[in-house]
């Protein structure tokens, strides 16, 4: 077999993004063969090299899992918190692989969340160059007025950031609580609640309802499934 990159070895063994992978090279944590390897360069052969992440060896060939979960507030998308914080790894804990989150979603937003094995989809998925619009449904304070809500389309500077153009589109509403609907393109931290905040109407609740081609739909808060291959092919390709 021909030799790859060391970080492509370790996310197709399931272990980490390639992104996380080059993070554990880069901090001595990865051994080839006996010998520490911290250059990104390192090339390996899958067929006699023997890689460790601190002291553990590590093997591809592993069965590669993408699944879509509905996730509940409370819940850190993470796969471990030093505060004993429930994560989304509970509740796919009937999965026997090392799964880790595509992307984000903070700790009181629910709804979709990619969870994989496999670094290249992860890197794929989440690479700016994708198109992958994430389609949001936000309650919010108050009922903001049309021009706050063409602000989007303009981005909208949340502090440290002037966001991508999104899309934003007013469903329901009085002057106590309205309902938006919200199309990003990207994913800073806490992005939609800052730019809800920005004009001045903070949101109350906020769903996450798709990503690309996939949709939620009725798939239970709390629950998984599968992505079907044509769900997966058509994540791969949606390019910008």
């Amino acid at each position: 077999m021909d030799k790859v990159r060391l970080q492509k070895y370790i996310a197709d063994a399931g272990i980490a993004s390639r992104r996380k992978a080059e993070e554990l090279i880069t901090a001595g944590k990865v051994k080839v063969n006996g010998i520490v390897e911290n250059q990104l360069g390192t090339k390996v052969d899958p067929d006699f090299d023997k890689v460790e992440i601190s002291g553990q060896l590590i093997k591809t060939g592993v069965k590669k899992y993408y699944i879509m979960l509905n996730k509940p507030a409370g819940y850190i998308t993470t796969t471990s918190d030093t505060h004993d914080r429930p994560t989304v790894m509970e509740l796919v804990k009937d999965i026997n692989a090392r799964l880790y989150p595509v992307g984000r979603l903070d700790a009181d937003t629910e709804g979709l969340l990619l969870m994989t094995n496999d670094g290249d989809f992860t890197n794929k998925v989440i690479h700016p160059s994708n198109s992958n619009g994430k389609v949001y449904i936000a309650e919010i304070k108050g009922l903001p007025p049309l021009p706050l809500i063409k602000q989007f389309s303009k981005g909208i500077d949340i502090g440290d950031y002037i966001t991508k153009p999104a899309y934003a589109e007013l469903i329901s509403g009085d002057e106590r609580v309205s309902t938006v609907k919200v199309i990003i393109t990207e994913g800073k931290k806490r992005q939609v609640r800052r730019m809800f905040e920005t004009i001045g109407h903070p949101v109350i609740s906020l769903k996450r309802v798709e990503i690309g081609p996939i949709m939620l739909g009725n798939l239970p808060r709390g629950k998984w499934r599968h992505l079907r291959k044509e769900e997966i092919d058509r994540l791969m390709k949606d390019k910008g």
